[in-house]
């Protein structure tokens, strides 16, 4: 087998693999990082890290989401990217990392790289305030949590305050 290689990516590169490879998601509008895999020279795959799209998931700079992971089908490439994102992520600071995969995949790759099953989530459509659908081009369908978390979540708090005294009290 040859050797799999982790990179940084921008996300025009990342975006571009999911529009001619993902089975059933669409680029993506924003990313904290990217990351791709590659073997002789060849991209076999990206994972796309952002801030998690349901609102009561998290604080965004507590918890990173894996929005898309998308491969060209090369052995242990889907492992070897969700185990860089969340190394990446740790590194970051991040407390915890997390993905939603659809009820119908089995996690095999989450697995191998160390991501914990937390049960269903979500399923449906979500609205906008004024009650207009949303996006109509990705599954609707019930979904699983997977994560890892590397150290507890700071208690929910006033995150209104400025980037800088945000760091300042991180850095106390």
């Amino acid at each position: 087998m040859k050797a799999l290689v982790i990179r940084p990516c921008e996300l025009v590169t990342a975006n571009a693999f999911v529009a001619e490879h993902h089975r059933h998601h669409q680029p993506v509008q924003g990313h904290r990082f990217s990351l791709s895999c590659w073997v002789d020279e060849r991209l076999a795959g990206v994972v796309i890290v952002g801030r998690p799209v349901a609102r009561l998931a998290g604080h965004p700079l507590e918890v990173a989401e894996v929005t898309r992971l998308c491969t060209d089908g090369t052995s242990n490439a889907c492992s070897a990217l969700y185990g860089a994102a969340a190394r990446v992520a740790r590194e970051m600071g991040f407390a915890r990392i997390q993905t939603y995969i659809l009820d119908e995949e089995v996690g095999t790759s989450l697995k191998a790289s160390g991501w914990v099953c937390e049960g269903d989530a979500g399923g449906g459509q979500w609205k906008h305030t004024d009650g207009k659908a949303r996006r109509t081009d990705q599954p609707i369908t019930r979904k699983q949590r997977w994560a890892r978390t590397f150290r507890p979540m700071e208690p929910l708090r006033d995150w209104t305050s400025t980037p800088v005294e945000h760091e300042q009290a991180v850095l106390l």
